[in-house]
């Protein structure tokens, strides 16, 4: 088989090395890629091609005899590749263009989960400022509240309003100041959920779907999840938080509607399905958003735990036989570091030259994932504001932040940024548990 991962990110990276181990897989390219999948060589090519050129992407999967394309990235979902594609006969994992609107379009994710019983964070939608700025102001508002932008913001149109000015500033940035452009014409303001925060993804083929290991992300900047929000600073998995009985309540009470309801409506879900969940005091979980594909950080360490054939399942899936599907993951802990360049989410440079020690590569279980970076001419440089995502395996959940730590440490670029505190709510969750 010849594979085609669109994206450039070190959840695409990932993607490359899991589609690239398969035996069924001969050739892998990753358009546009970046500095690592550069390096990866063997089977694994860069092609000179944006991840919003739809047109020119299904003419290289035409022209390359492209098996199956794997989308890593929510904007060609948005923009329809999927339907792109399957009208042209080329297989292809992710969702229709509707069907993706449950993570492009954030009110129509509330409404779908209003409509079909959802747990979730109670709401109200908004298209302009003064008529939101009324909404906050109102004495029977009760503070938090969580407001977001609708459309795709990169992780980042999320605020968490503490009182009224907070709330006033965000509504103006958004719709006054358009800091998010055209993904702030509608905002939905939501109630605030108490709780602890997880990730789950399940890979559907519109009926049937299988789970792969829960996740925690850690989206602020600083250590104690402090600051602004990012795309992501680091990840693990398994997720202790998530118990079996949780996974239960999560598929019976939002997986299953979820798909069931999609195809109701007329929008049958495929692809990769991740749900951001709240998880209360009394272990029920509620929704916090959808994403049309696999999340980044936490592809980073899910894909390393997975011990069956990758693209197995992907062919199963866009074939309609993900049943039949081995689905096996390793018993192990995984985690992943971002290391960030330095003012990011805001100004930060690029250009970057980039140090890496040669002992990392001879780390056990430790794989270093680029993101935002460039190779030219022999040179590896900084090109965005996540740099690498540097994941390790170990037995334990402790054991692998502390190889991942050590792995970080061999990397070195001017202004680099990474959080000390990945994972560590993990371990004192185990060891409340334990206690």
């Amino acid at each position: 088989m010849n594979i085609l991962i669109i994206g450039s990110g070190a959840r695409e990276h990932a993607l490359c090395l899991a589609a690239s181990q398969s035996e069924r897989v001969q050739l892998v390219f990753v358009a546009p890629g970046n500095g690592g999948t550069a390096l990866m060589g063997g089977n694994v090519h860069n092609v000179c091609l944006n991840a919003t050129a739809l047109d020119d992407l299904l003419a290289f999967a035409v022209e390359n005899v492209i098996d199956l394309t794997i989308v890593g990235s929510e904007q060609p979902l948005e923009l329809g590749i999927v339907d792109l594609f399957r009208r042209a006969g080329k297989k292809i994992v992710g969702p229709t263009m509707d069907a993706a609107r449950l993570e492009s379009s954030k009110v129509f994710a509330k409404e779908f989960m209003h409509r079909h019983h959802i747990p979730t964070a109670g709401y109200h939608v908004f298209r302009d400022a003064s008529a939101a700025n009324a909404y906050v102001e109102s004495t029977q508002t009760v503070f938090p509240q969580v407001i977001k932008a609708s459309g795709l913001c990169a992780g980042k149109g999320v605020f968490i309003a503490l009182d009224k000015e907070q709330a006033v500033n965000a509504n103006n940035a958004l719709f006054e100041e358009r800091i998010f452009g055209d993904a702030a014409n509608e905002v939905v303001i939501e109630d605030f959920l108490q709780g602890q925060e997880a990730s789950i993804f399940a890979l559907t083929d519109g009926i049937r779907y299988k789970l792969f290991l829960p996740a925690q992300d850690h989206k602020r900047i600083g250590n104690g999840d402090t600051g602004k929000n990012t795309g992501g600073m680091g990840a693990y998995a398994p997720a202790p938080l998530v118990t079996d009985e949780i996974r239960h309540k999560v598929e019976e009470k939002i997986i299953k509607p979820t798909l069931a309801g999609m195809a109701a409506d007329g929008y049958p879900y495929t692809g990769f399905l991740y749900v951001g969940l709240m998880i209360d005091d009394q272990g029920e979980p509620f929704v916090v958003e959808y994403n049309a594909r696999l999340g980044d950080p936490e592809t980073q360490v899910v894909l390393p735990l997975m011990k069956s054939d990758f693209v197995a399942a992907l062919q199963a899936s866009v074939d309609g036989k993900l049943a039949e599907a081995p689905f096996e993951m390793h018993q192990k802990s995984a985690t992943t570091v971002v290391i960030a360049s330095g003012g990011y989410p805001d100004h930060y440079e690029s250009g970057k030259a980039i140090t890496i020690a040669g002992e990392l590569f001879t780390m056990e279980d430790c794989l270093l994932f680029h993101a935002g970076t460039s190779y030219v001419d022999g040179r590896l440089t900084t090109a965005g504001g996540r740099v690498f995502s540097v994941t390790a395996l170990g037995k334990t959940l402790k054991e692998s932040i502390d190889k991942a730590y050590k792995a970080v440490e061999k990397v070195s670029f001017d202004r680099a940024y990474y959080r000390t505190d990945i994972g560590a709510k993990a371990l004192n969750f185990q060891s409340m548990v334990v206690l």
